[in-house]
């Protein structure tokens, strides 16, 4: 019978009915399963307004708002601005976050490399070694450094056993000693991503190369090393966000000689008091933070 047909028929009205319920039973469907999905996500969205939303819109309300008045002031964003003793902790604090970021590329790039050539066991020897220092805080891992680095540590002494120096080095309570121990901390952070990247790199390119003539090192600068500078550049920019936020190591190490934000923002809270101010700092430090969050999504998307 054909729908001209089914028309004329007295049962027609019951197959439209028919037709018409059929036809509406997946927009009910995926009507449920929209509401579901809400359901779900829902108290997910509710927890993440109340725990990191809300927070973080307080924070900006303080750093514009009087706190004798209530009223709008951007005097706290004039005063970060024109305080150089700011300004010198907020460039520190850049600077050295860009020399650790340089050092643990360095260190990183190498460790990645060698560990790829190794033997399937010894390579699981070497990542079970770099996943491990994820499982031992950085208080403990920060202190074990004031025995290795001390005035009368493993390190002077063995410089003084050998002849190099006369006298202990100075390694703590200063730079040195910080930006050694944040390399420590963040190294893994570098080189894990660019094992992965390394990994996965054809080998067949090296092998198509080679086959052409060129030889080991121009094989490494000209193909391999151009497959893995996004991974590269993504991780270093994952260190130095990273590095942006050192608290306990610039405190341990530095001994509070050399302050960065971190140290710097809890001397605003615990001991001036200067919430509104702290709370510039905050913004300014989460605007650098999300730009170069950015660029790291970017970098990240394009790798191998």
């Amino acid at each position: 019978m054909t729908p001209e047909d089914r028309k004329d028929t007295p049962m027609s009205g019951t197959y439209l009915a028919l037709e018409t319920e059929q036809g509406s039973a997946p927009a009910r469907r995926r009507l449920r399963l929209r509401w579901d999905l809400v359901a779900l996500i829902a108290p997910l969205a509710v927890l993440t307004a109340v725990i990191f939303d809300i927070p973080l819109l307080n924070i900006v309300a303080w750093s514009v708002r009087d706190p004798a008045s209530g009223s709008f002031t951007g005097q706290y964003f004039r005063e970060f601005s024109e305080s150089a003793a700011y300004m010198r902790i907020i460039w520190r604090t850049l600077w050295m976050a860009l020399e650790v970021t340089a050092i643990t590329m360095l260190l990183g790039y190498p460790l990645a490399y060698w560990t790829t050539k190794l033997r399937p066991r010894l390579r699981l020897v070497v990542l079970a070694l770099i996943v491990t220092t994820f499982w031992v805080s950085i208080l403990v891992r920060t202190y074990a450094w004031i025995v290795i680095l001390g005035n009368a540590g493993l390190v002077n002494r063995g410089l003084q056993w050998l002849g190099i120096t006369t006298g202990p080095i100075e390694f703590l309570y200063n730079e040195t000693g910080i930006l050694i121990g944040m390399a420590n901390v963040l190294l893994p952070f570098l080189v894990l991503p660019l094992y992965a990247a390394m990994t996965k790199v054809d080998r067949r390119l090296m092998q198509v190369a080679e086959t052409l003539g060129a030889s080991r090192m121009r094989i490494f600068w000209q193909v391999f090393f151009p497959l893995t500078l996004p991974t590269l550049a993504a991780s270093a920019i994952l260190v130095f966000i990273l590095s942006l936020g050192f608290y306990i190591t610039p405190a341990v190490l530095g001994g509070g000689k050399v302050p960065l934000v971190a140290n710097m923002m809890d001397l605003l809270i615990n001991r001036f008091a200067r919430w509104e101010v702290a709370a510039v700092v905050s913004i300014v430090l989460m605007a650098v933070t999300l730009s170069l969050y950015a660029v790291y999504q970017w970098l990240r998307e394009r790798a191998p």
